[in-house]
């Protein structure tokens, strides 16, 4: 696809565009709009859709991040103003309670259908979305949030946090009987955005020291170790492992997965101003991350992320899934607010003429959830649109100053202009 270059006497940022920012926000109306009629679940949690929006047939799985990102995302529907999202946030923090919380063992089970528990082990991934749910859920006054917030705080302490390593196991059994061998970035680097929010909730400093310092063993010594590619697959003494081989395509891809660079370049961002920006390699470091995902995995000739790269730096799995180029629109607008440049600019604009162009299912809505090496949908391994999560934030990102999570950027937005009805294009 032809690209076009910007330059800095090119027109100015697209963030500051109303236009732009108009587009923005019909986007974000449109997620909403496909999830809103037909997500909720009557036996619990809620549905993943397939390529047209309709709920998948048979038995529905709900896997825990589902549930807690479907919270997360109802709770800036709610600080928008958007009818019926309360409907949601209660939907979903029921179901988090009352069905994936585990009353015998303690903690969070990872998947269940109509029939109770599907899979009942305890995963670090898993516990990181409830402490987001939670947290995000706090800001809106859920009745839920504070009990849930302690409780999930207090599993990740006591059963996840491995202090002499600062960052969290992968995973246990219903019991709490170990899973050993293994220690994965991907569960870290999810908890390290949970970590903030609950921060910003709490006003906790543990909460801020506990992202510091997984950040720090993963992007500040691992991945500057391998000049900024971020290694997914770990030992238990956090000595990489390049020679993993997955069992699960979806979360642990064999390799490496440049979606997750751009996501910690965002990540690293955002915890550097809430702490005070006192840590001098965290913008330098996600300016690395951004720059080596668009080096190594951006096709040059068709657009998109490829979805993983081998140690060589050779594209393994070609396809293109959506949130990687959602992370990197994320990344992109927080990196031209904190280090303004053409560079950045570009890539952003970039970014978003090819979700524009590419990923955008206007016929039934939402973005396609896969892409092949043409950037034709796909479905080799996402098999509809279960996500509103990633979408949505690269949508709303923008719009808001980069000085912290979304939801709180939107609190504080509200809270200090509470009788205006719509800020520059905000949905």
């Amino acid at each position: 696809m032809p690209e076009f270059s910007f330059t800095s006497s090119s027109p100015g940022a697209w963030r500051d565009a109303p236009w732009h920012r108009s587009w923005l926000t019909k986007q974000a109306n449109i997620l909403f709009g496909l999830f809103d009629p037909v997500a909720i679940n009557p036996r619990g949690g809620f549905f993943d859709l397939d390529a047209t929006g309709k709920p998948l047939p048979g038995k529905a799985v709900r896997p825990i991040h589902t549930t807690a990102r479907a919270v997360h995302c109802y709770v800036i529907a709610s600080l928008l103003g958007r009818p019926g999202s309360d409907r949601m946030i209660d939907h979903g923090m029921q179901y988090l309670w009352h069905g994936h919380r585990d009353g015998k063992h303690g903690g969070y089970m990872w998947s269940l259908d109509d029939d109770g528990p599907k899979d009942a082990s305890k995963q670090g991934y898993g516990h990181a979305f409830v402490l987001l749910a939670a947290s995000s859920a706090k800001l809106v006054g859920h009745p839920l949030a504070d009990r849930m917030l302690a409780d999930v705080t207090t599993v990740l302490n006591d059963r996840f946090w491995e202090e002499q390593h600062g960052a969290i196991a992968e995973e246990f059994e219903r019991d709490w009987t170990p899973m050993r061998g293994y220690r994965g970035q991907n569960s870290n680097m999810h908890l390290t955005e949970a970590l903030m929010a609950a921060y910003e909730a709490t006003a906790d400093q543990e909460y801020l020291r506990k992202a510091e310092r997984i950040a720090d063993l993963i992007i500040n010594r691992r991945a500057r170790e391998c000049d900024f590619r971020v290694a997914e697959h770990f030992d238990e003494r956090w000595a990489i492992d390049r020679s993993y081989r997955a069992v699960n395509e979806m979360f642990r891809p064999s390799g490496t997965t440049p979606g997750h660079w751009l996501e910690w370049a965002r990540l690293a961002l955002q915890l550097w101003v809430l702490g005070g920006k006192k840590h001098d390699w965290m913008p330098s470091a996600a300016e690395m991350l951004f720059r080596r995902s668009v080096e190594l995995a951006w096709d040059g000739t068709k657009g998109g992320f490829f979805y993983t790269l081998d140690w060589a730096d050779k594209p393994s799995f070609r396809f293109k899934p959506w949130w990687p180029i959602a992370e990197a629109a994320g990344a992109a607008s927080f990196l031209a607010e904190h280090r303004p440049s053409a560079f950045h600019e570009e890539w952003y604009r970039r970014i978003w003429n090819t979700i524009a162009e590419a990923y955008i299912d206007r016929e039934h809505g939402g973005w396609f959830e896969e892409l092949d090496e043409q950037l034709r949908p796909a479905h080799s391994l996402f098999v509809g649109k279960a996500d509103l999560y990633h979408a949505l934030q690269a949508c709303l990102i923008p719009l808001y100053p980069a000085q912290g999570s979304l939801t709180n950027m939107i609190r504080q937005r509200y809270d200090a202009s509470s009788s205006k009805t719509s800020i520059d294009g905000d949905v």
